[in-house]
């Protein structure tokens, strides 16, 4: 009978019954030298021929019997009887056991060797086996190959070596999944989770072996993992692994096998299957692409080190969390951080906690795991974090954090050739500014207007009063309302919206304009209905979920939407005036935005006044 994971296993039990089920034997082939870099020797590899294979001369000279040469020295020369002349790496030939250097002999006229100092046996001369001697160890087992072995190995005679292989099976299983570059129908979703696995392994070491999708069917399925088991050392099963009426993957492996566990307590990726089938692990991974990736991670990645394939361990650092994390106690949960040093302190932001959200795992460099012990962590506390990227990648990041501009995306690519990774948090413009206030950016887009009508500064000057800053303005920027119809701000009440969230400076500004004509919210159908970009307006309005929102131009024009303009404010990026003066890549922020290629972005995406770009504004 198929255990279903409402009794849960805890991730160390997971693995320790992983540790103590398999055999962990990868298979051995035979790979040319092409092909080796990276790989793990399965035994031993072995000299063929001595390197140097005869006696060489180390310089340019005579060859000479060394006892010839006794007496010599500056008042007493010594003209040799028998010497040969040679250059570097001739070879010496056999009866002599010595080189001079040409520098220290004498050539008379008649064409004798005249020396002045006695020469030592075996003086400048490569002996046999120097290097290397025949059938000595080049490198031993369990050992990874790296570039520069590939040509020492070659030059001792080897050809191909015997490393570690081990192939992992990788099916995809759902009817409504369509292969990578297939537009998807509505209902439909591009199989992404086996393309992201093939990739993992393949870093790790191992031989990725992908299999079409096959469709949510009983026999189809078994016959799949039945060949998968067959042709492979371990197989993953994409999808098919929770609850449901098609849920027929952890029903095949207990009846071509044993399903060890299904469900382990870890969050995302919980209704994870593990099973043996012919002594051969088979795991079921959820569908959702972040919970897949964090089986890869925790799971698959600690059974490649059991392999000998030595994927190495993620480097860490202690860091301050940016924001409070609440998390249900029984369970280990792994969220997705961008870390970067903001004034000297590291500093982690949290990243989208949906299991759905790819893009959380492409913006994210580290991530935290919140034990199952605990309920969570507040903010300001300081943690340990795994670094998924190499730790010069982290002292490169900038951290951007307040208003969304689909501007920024350009920014961020701009600055990657001056070495600064810039990776921006949209919380909003008060977001930002709290942000700042807690030393948890570097920078902080916004767009804040305020009573006087003037925009940012009141706001930073009431909730930072003690803090030198700069502002530099990246553009002014044309608001409005984003429709399919045409539709103008004072039609909204009678249409449905999205609106943008709480603090966010288009959600002020939306606010302002309906205090200014008594428009009461509630009488606005979807106000509470919140994006946090400007482009999720223009999706959202693009799906059909509502007829209109407030947005900047650029993100209706990427749509192909209609935009009606309700005003021009200025959106700019605010840091201490200290992290632009020592920081560089606060600097390289600045001078990018003020540079002649971003203005002519700009102007390309349209709905921008460039006019004011690059210039700096300090408070106070």
């Amino acid at each position: 009978m198929v255990k279903r994971y409402f009794s849960l296993v805890s991730l160390d039990e997971a693995q320790q019954t992983i540790r103590e089920t398999f055999s962990f034997l990868p298979r051995t082939t035979a790979v040319p030298l092409s092909g080796a870099t990276g790989r793990i020797t399965a035994e031993p590899a072995f000299a063929r021929s001595s390197v140097p294979p005869v006696h060489l001369s180390a310089m340019d000279g005579i060859a000479v019997r060394s006892a010839d040469t006794r007496g010599a020295h500056e008042q007493r020369p010594v003209t040799l009887p028998d010497a040969v002349r040679l250059n570097t790496g001739n070879v010496v030939p056999e009866g002599y056991d010595a080189v001079v250097m040409i520098e220290d002999v004498e050539i008379t006229d008649d064409g004798a060797f005249v020396i002045r100092r006695a020469t030592a046996p075996w003086q400048h001369i490569r002996p046999v086996g120097e290097d290397i001697a025949e059938s000595e160890m080049i490198v031993p087992s369990n050992h990874r190959i790296r570039a520069h072995e590939i040509g020492a190995l070659a030059a001792y005679g080897i050809t191909e070596v015997q490393v570690k292989e081990l192939r992992v099976g990788l099916i995809p299983t759902g009817s409504e999944l369509v292969p990578a570059g297939v537009r998807p129908l509505p209902g439909q979703v591009v199989e992404s989770n086996m393309q992201m696995a093939a990739a993992y392994l393949d870093e790790l070491g191992a031989v990725p072996c992908q299999y079409d999708i096959v469709p949510d069917d009983r026999e189809a399925i078994r016959e799949a993992i039945r060949r998968g088991v067959r042709e492979n050392d371990m197989l993953i099963i994409s999808a098919g692994s929770s609850k449901g009426t098609r849920d027929y993957t952890a029903e095949i492996i207990g009846a071509l096998g044993k399903v060890l566990i299904h469900g382990v307590a870890i969050k995302p990726a919980k209704p994870v299957i593990i099973g043996i089938i012919d002594g051969k692990p088979v795991i079921g991974m959820p569908g959702y692409p972040l919970a897949a990736f964090t089986i890869l991670r925790e799971v698959i990645h600690p059974m490649m080190e059991r392999y000998g394939l030595q994927p190495g361990t993620p480097d860490h650092l202690q860091v301050h969390l940016a924001t409070t994390l609440d998390s249900a106690a029984g369970t280990d949960e792994f969220v997705l951080l961008t870390v970067g040093n903001v004034r000297g302190r590291w500093v982690a932001v949290p990243q989208s906690r949906g299991a759905g959200v790819q893009m959380s795992a492409v913006r994210a460099n580290a991530y935290l795991r919140i034990p199952a012990s605990r309920e969570g962590v507040m903010a300001g506390e300081e943690v340990t974090a795994l670094l998924s990227v190499p730790r010069r990648a982290t002292e490169e990041s900038l951290l951007v954090t307040g208003s969304h501009d689909p501007a920024l995306d350009f920014l961020a690519d701009y600055m990657t050739g001056d070495g600064v990774l810039m990776h921006s948090t949209h919380v909003g413009s008060m977001g930002g500014i709290l942000a700042l206030k807690q030393g948890a950016c570097h920078a902080a887009p916004m767009h804040l207007l305020g009573e006087d009508g003037e925009y940012n500064i009141p706001y930073l000057q009431r909730y930072l009063p003690d803090e030198d800053l700069s502002l530099i303005c990246v553009a002014e920027r044309e608001q409005g309302v984003i429709s399919r119809d045409g539709i103008g701000f004072d039609d909204l009440a009678d249409v449905r919206i999205v609106n943008r969230q709480r603090g966010s400076g288009t959600r002020v500004l939306f606010d302002h304009l309906l205090r200014q004509r008594e428009v009461d919210t509630a009488s606005i159908t979807g106000y509470d209905y919140e994006a946090t970009t400007h482009l999720a307006v223009a999706l959202a309005i693009s799906a059909g979920e509502c007829d209109a929102g407030i947005g900047v131009y650029s993100a209706a024009k990427a749509l192909g939407l209609a935009f009606e303009p309700i005003g021009t404010e200025r959106y700019e990026m605010a840091c201490p005036a200290q992290e632009l003066e020592e920081n560089e890549q606060v600097a390289t922020l600045f001078t990018t935005i003020a540079s002649d290629r971003f203005t002519e972005c700009l102007k390309s995406l349209g709905g921008y006044r460039t006019d004011e770009t690059g210039t700096i504004r300090t408070v106070p």
